[in-house]
Formats: structure tokens, sequence, C-alpha cells
């Protein structure tokens, strides 16, 4: 595939990339030229070099497009995902499905984290995991909806709402009834004091 300078492209590890250029070079002193395409991360400006023979392999392709996102959506707000529950194979799971690069196997790593934070507090590695797949999708949607990082951190956590996470309004109504109730029994108790 060919990408112009400027473009945006996924690279699986590091998210959304914007092109420098192509630039040949000569990394291992071989005295063979090779053709690298150069990348910056657009998530910390990190400067990567991707051999062109190998941009397949290691996964570099565009974005999704915005027409793509409503099957996004649909794998980001499936309500009650099946993770194994195993610690190690979960990590293993989500790691493999990391690497891919495939955007909606990111998503389902996004979803299925989510859903056990939800649950249960996540470990210092699930959380780094997590956080770094958010970020990876965020840099995703943000190109294919021509939007700011917030707007299409919105848009993940919108999306996230309407399956395995519970909407703010619900969690706040929730907040708001349980403070009643307690209010409720200080005025009881209260009433029993005089």
């Amino acid at each position: 595939m060919d990408f112009k300078k400027d473009d945006i492209v996924i690279y699986p590890q590091h998210g959304a990339c914007k092109v420098k250029g192509t630039k040949k070079q000569d990394f291992f002193g071989t005295g063979k030229k090779e053709e690298y395409l150069i990348l910056e991360t657009i998530i910390n400006e990190m400067t990567l070099r991707v051999p062109l023979a190998k941009l397949d392999e290691v996964g570099v392709r565009p974005p999704v497009s915005p027409d793509e996102l409503e099957d996004l959506v649909a794998v980001l707000s499936k309500a009650d995902p099946r993770v194994p529950s195993n610690w190690s194979r979960r990590f293993k799971n989500h790691q493999e499905k990391l690497k891919s690069g495939d955007v909606y196997q990111v998503a389902e790593v996004v979803r299925n984290l989510a859903a056990r934070n939800r649950d249960a507090s996540l470990s210092a590695a699930e959380r780094t995991m997590y956080e770094r797949a958010r970020t990876n999708l965020i840099s995703e949607i943000q190109p294919a909806l021509k939007v700011t990082k917030e707007e299409a951190e919105e848009f993940l956590n919108k999306a996230l709402e309407k399956g395995v996470l519970k909407p703010a309004k619900v969690a706040k109504k929730k907040v708001e009834a349980e403070k009643k109730v307690v209010d409720e029994d200080d005025d009881a108790n209260l009433d029993d004091d005089i």
C-alpha cells in the first residue's frame, strides 16, 4: 500500500501516526540501503522507521473509515463479553489482540477491560494495557471523525456506556437515591431522639 506524506496511518503498537516521508538507509552497515517509511506517532511524537517491505507484516494500515465506526461501536457496546477468568490467560489473550493491530480486536480489549474494571479493580499490568488500548483506539477514532482527542474520547466513552459501562446519569441517580435513604434514616433517628 502506498502512503503519502502527511497521511495518517495506524501502527499497531503505537496507534495513529503521521507519515513524514520515506528514506533509504543502511542501519546494519551491510552496504545495502533499504527504504523505510518514516512515521511520527500522534500520541507522544516518537519517530518510527518501518521497512517498506515489512509494512504488511508489521500491520501498518490506514485508519478506520467513518463508515466502519458503526461496527466499532457495536463491538464496544456489547453488554456482557466472555473473558477468561484466569489472569495469565486473559492477559496473554489481550496482548495478542493488541499486537494484531486489528481495530476491532483492540476495541474488544478496551471493552473487556472496562467491564473487568467495572466489576473488580484491574491489576497494574491490566490497567496499563487498558490505558494504552484506549489511547490507541482514541487516536484511531479521531481522524475517522475529524474531531479533537477529547471528542474522540467522548465518542469512545458513549459507545462503552451503551454496553459495559452504565451511563453517568444512572450512576448519579443511584448515588442520589442512596443519599436520600441515608437522609431519611437520619431524619428517623432524629424523631427517635425527640
